[in-house]
């Protein structure tokens, strides 16, 4: 809840002064116990909510911190969550979504309108699950998500035949294992900017993504932008601030 909001209810005697001065407090961070500070405050100053990464925490942690994000915010997203997890927090918030792919575990607001559009681009179909981290993230954030899966280097035809949908993207996102090629001939190919997410997918050469990191890295491809191993939420959280630039509502 925005500092002006807060003051409005204040002002209608929607709540006292009590709960505005805590409501004013929280909304810099809630602490909750000794082991997290939620940041209530972050879509004010960045544009988009706190986003809970699931992987390792406690389950208590976990519940807890789901709670208080969707009390302030309305709604909730996470990746990394397992589906023990997706069951542990659906105990206490039975709305919440989970998908086994992409392993994001949300709850949104309904309704929410899908504006411009991010492509985005798999070398094959075993690098969906980090593509539907970063398309869900976009979709949480409010962008329109054109997916293109499967159309690696391997048959140059299969990407050659989807040209008309990268055209009209504000942002490509290409996610791709192996050797990572994938990202250069898109960049090649595109007028708008390029983010290249190497995956873990590969043989022992891959050393786990690392071979696909240093090729993307060093593409020739001016418009090549490089994240981390695996990291469709970055990818994903990236796009959409371009794609928003794009249309002209980042704020």
């Amino acid at each position: 809840m925005e500092i002006k909001d807060i003051l409005e209810s204040l002002k209608n005697n929607e709540i006292s002064v009590e709960e505005a001065e805590s409501k004013i407090k929280n909304n810099q961070y809630e602490s909750i116990g000794d082991y997290a500070k939620i940041d209530h405050n972050r879509k004010e100053r960045s544009g988009t909510s706190e986003v809970v990464f699931c992987q390792g925490k406690k389950d208590e942690f976990l519940v807890n911190i789901y709670k208080s994000i969707l009390e302030e915010s309305g709604e909730v997203l996470g990746t990394r969550a397992s589906k023990e997890q997706y069951e542990l927090v659906k105990k206490s918030i039975p709305g919440v979504k989970y998908n086994e792919i992409s392993r994001i575990l949300k709850l949104e607001k309904e309704g929410k309108e899908k504006i411009g559009n991010v492509a985005i681009c798999t070398g094959g179909t075993a690098d969906i699950p980090v593509a539907e981290e970063a398309a869900e993230t976009l979709e949480f954030f409010g962008s329109y998500v054109e997916r293109i899966y499967d159309v690696g280097v391997a048959g140059l035809h299969r990407l050659l035949s989807q040209r008309e949908k990268l055209e009209k993207a504000n942002c490509i996102i290409v996610i791709a294992g192996m050797e990572g090629a994938l990202a250069s001939v898109v960049g090649g190919m595109s007028k708008v900017p390029v983010i290249a997410v190497p995956t873990s997918i590969g043989y022992g050469a891959n050393f786990g993504g690392l071979a696909a990191l240093l090729s993307m890295i060093n593409s020739c491809s001016n418009c090549v932008s490089v994240v981390n191993i695996d990291n469709g939420y970055g990818a994903g959280y990236i796009a959409n601030q371009i794609n928003k630039l794009a249309c002209k509502e980042l704020f």
